[in-house]
């Protein structure tokens, strides 16, 4: 199935926790590539929101932003950092002792050491977590939900282009095969003359007349090359009509059909072959640079 690589979907979700928003963007890629950026409080969950996206999208990179805003503040606690409050009023001692300082520690003091007094926000709780959890996998599979919908309409106007090179690469293929039937005449022409040559010689080697013959037979026989490519054209149809993704399959096969077009290059003879063949590369590595936007 054709479907475009690049795409972008938004989603918002009001949760009774908290606000999530998601958005997702996918871009060319030569395989699959998954970035996920998500908030502290989700960090735990950033390999199931992987694993959601794989589920939707089998190439291409695609970059997913989570974020979320709790509903309430969260509770915050105030410690105390025992050991360096301790360690702070023993060199306060020993300076006193020195006579190089006068006073007490006061709590003004220690407010002025980082981290002195450690202020964090208190965890949610495991129950809370979950629903909030639960509720960004819902709202980011409908971000991929929407994403697929978005390369699957990109892909129907891929499918459209390629096709229609498709259908040029093949009616040069048949008029490639015309072209080589025309030129077998001349080149039975020639192989006739050189064999008279070879005979016409005083001590002629019948082994190499032969070999002569199966020389020139081997150089004009496309027949192969030309139902290779037919097989190929026929695989592409297959491919593009499949559900599956099919992107890194059309690159092959286009790897193959531009080795098939090079053999026929170095062999046919037929009128008009050598422009055909150049019509056939270019036409070959239109559909290679439209292929690249295909999944």
């Amino acid at each position: 199935m054709i479907k475009s690589m690049t795409g972008f979907a938004s989603v918002s979700r009001v949760h009774e926790l908290a606000t999530i928003g998601v958005t997702v963007r996918s871009v060319n890629h030569r395989y699959l590539d998954v970035q996920v950026r998500v908030s502290q409080l989700l960090a735990a969950q950033e390999t199931e929101l992987r694993g959601l996206v794989q589920r939707w999208v089998a190439r291409g990179r695609v970059e997913l932003t989570v974020t979320s805003r709790l509903m309430t503040p969260p509770m915050v606690e105030v410690a105390l950092n025992e050991p360096l409050v301790e360690a702070l009023s023993s060199a306060v001692t020993q300076a006193h002792e020195r006579g190089l300082a006068t006073g007490d520690l006061t709590s003004s003091d220690l407010l002025r050491f980082p981290q002195a007094v450690i202020v964090r926000e208190r965890e949610t709780d495991e129950a809370s977590l979950v629903s909030i959890q639960r509720a960004v996998a819902e709202t980011v599979d409908s971000a991929l939900s929407e994403l697929d919908e978005m390369r699957t309409r990109e892909g129907e106007y891929l499918r459209a282009d390629l096709d229609t090179k498709r259908a040029t690469v093949a009616d040069l293929v048949e008029r490639l095969a015309t072209s080589a039937e025309s030129g077998e005449a001349g080149l039975v022409a020639r192989l006739t003359a050189r064999v008279e040559e070879l005979r016409a010689q005083s001590q002629v080697d019948e082994t190499a007349v032969a070999q002569e013959v199966v020389r020139f037979a081997a150089r004009s026989d496309v027949s192969e090359e030309l139902t290779r490519l037919r097989g190929h054209l026929a695989h592409w149809s297959a491919l593009t009509a499949s559900p599956e993704p099919c992107g890194r399959k059309l690159d092959f096969l286009l790897q193959e059909m531009n080795r098939e077009v090079n053999t026929l290059g170095a062999k046919i003879e037929g009128a008009g072959a050598s422009e055909l063949i150049v019509a056939a590369k270019a036409e070959l590595e239109k559909l290679r640079e439209q292929t690249q936007n295909v999944e």
